[in-house]
């Protein structure tokens, strides 16, 4: 990543504080084996570090603003086992920060700048009483009465403005990301057979991914086959596909952490049967009028009533409603989020759409009493005149789905 982009973003960022604010960023902490290390997503968009606890600190006063990054400091007795630490030197070439210390030195710095702050802005987690306070929160908690005139709040309030929309950088990762998942999906309908486990398809998709120098999925892999695929969030991926199954798929490899979000289900058989055609003609016929829908100026609440009113119709012409109101039987979630560093993105819901953002479309059907679940899905980068789907290449159509 260009350190002139890093460093516009750290610009942007500090326009949006006011005077006598700061921030502080904890970096990820060391994966527990077997996962891959994933950064903090706020982190890794200021700095393009992929390294373990450290710690950014942003402050804001007289309109002038500081900049120092935290790193650990080496310990030559686990370099055999894990390697070195990334230097202060090296953290510096990397993101273009000039004053780069050992976290050793991270209180005293933040306690000599926050004596004259007002408010603080912390990566904390939403999180219930039964769950362990991150390191943002375990840090406020220590702090608190030592700063009592000190307020604390979310980052996201400062970095959604920034995340909402893309730069081309940030278009390329996906894309990249996208292609992948593009050509894993590919390979899952080229290879799918009955009496196939649904985590050997999932196997395909990281093969593919993998492959490719992409390490890890942007989420938890769906391969859903016959009952399963009417379980939104079905994620077991263990059991054997059946003869006249529909498979849906809802994967995304990530890439450099961004992510990419795309559904397709097929048929296993490579034939629709005559009612898996009818509902997944209703499905991608709402998809592909949503899609058409995107410019800038229009609402995500827009699309997804939109979304209800057609997915409606559709019921009630599949014949699996009387009433409008029992459409949330057979489609239970929106039509889309924002995609970007997260799968769902720290955009607004509600959000007014602009030149720049990322989102999903991805209208779904799910007949429990019949074993059939469809969702299509698409990533959609939304331009000055509309809209370009990112993900278009990736076959949806019912003759390319059952051409041989």
């Amino acid at each position: 990543m260009d350190i002139d982009l890093l460093q516009t973003r750290r610009e942007k960022l500090a326009e949006n504080l006011n005077n006598n604010e700061m921030l502080v960023i904890f970096a990820a902490s060391e994966p527990t084996y077997p996962r891959y290390f994933l950064q903090e997503k706020n982190f890794f968009y200021l700095t393009n570090l992929e390294i373990p606890k450290a710690i950014l600190l942003i402050a804001k006063s007289n309109n002038k603003t500081s900049i120092n990054l935290f790193v650990e400091r080496n310990d030559p007795t686990l370099t055999v086992w894990i390697g070195e630490k990334m230097s202060p030197q090296e953290a510096a070439e990397i993101s273009g920060i000039k004053k780069v210390a050992f976290t050793d030195d991270f209180e005293k710095t933040f306690q000599a700048l926050a004596s004259n702050m007002k408010k603080c802005y912390f990566n904390y987690k939403k999180s219930s009483l039964e769950e362990p306070l991150d390191r943002a929160k375990q840090f406020i908690s220590k702090i608190k009465d030592y700063f009592p005139a000190l307020s604390y709040g979310s980052i996201d309030e400062l970095m959604r403005p920034l995340r909402e929309r893309k730069d081309e950088w940030e278009i390329e990762q996906l894309q990249t990301a996208i292609d992948a998942t593009a050509k894993g999906i590919e390979t899952i309908m080229k290879n799918a057979k009955m009496g196939m486990m649904e985590y050997e398809l999932e196997a395909l998709l990281n093969y593919e991914a993998l492959s490719r120098g992409l390490h890890h999925m942007g989420f938890k892999s769906i391969v859903a086959a016959g009952h399963n695929a009417a379980t939104l969030h079905y994620s077991d991926n263990n059991c054997e596909i059946g003869k006249d199954d529909l498979v849906l798929l809802d994967v995304g490899a990530a890439c450099k952490n961004y992510s990419a979000d795309i559904s397709r289900t097929f048929p296993v058989s490579g034939k629709f049967t005559q009612r898996q055609r009818q509902v997944y003609a209703e499905v991608l016929n709402i998809q592909k009028t949503i899609i058409e829908m995107i410019k800038p100026g229009v609402t995500m609440k827009e699309l997804n009533n939109k979304t209800v009113e057609m997915i409606t119709a559709s019921l009630h012409k599949l014949g699996l409603i009387k009433q409008d109101k029992e459409y949330k039987k057979y489609y239970m979630h929106s039509v889309g989020h924002h995609l970007g560093l997260d799968t769902h993105d720290i955009g607004r819901r509600d959000a007014t759409l602009s030149a720049g953002m990322v989102i999903t479309v991805e209208p779904g059907i799910y007949i429990s009493e019949e074993n059939i679940g469809v969702r299509i899905e698409d990533d959609i980068l939304v331009t000055e005149n509309g809209y370009k789907n990112l993900s278009a290449a990736i076959p949806k159509e019912i003759e390319e789905i059952e051409k041989d």
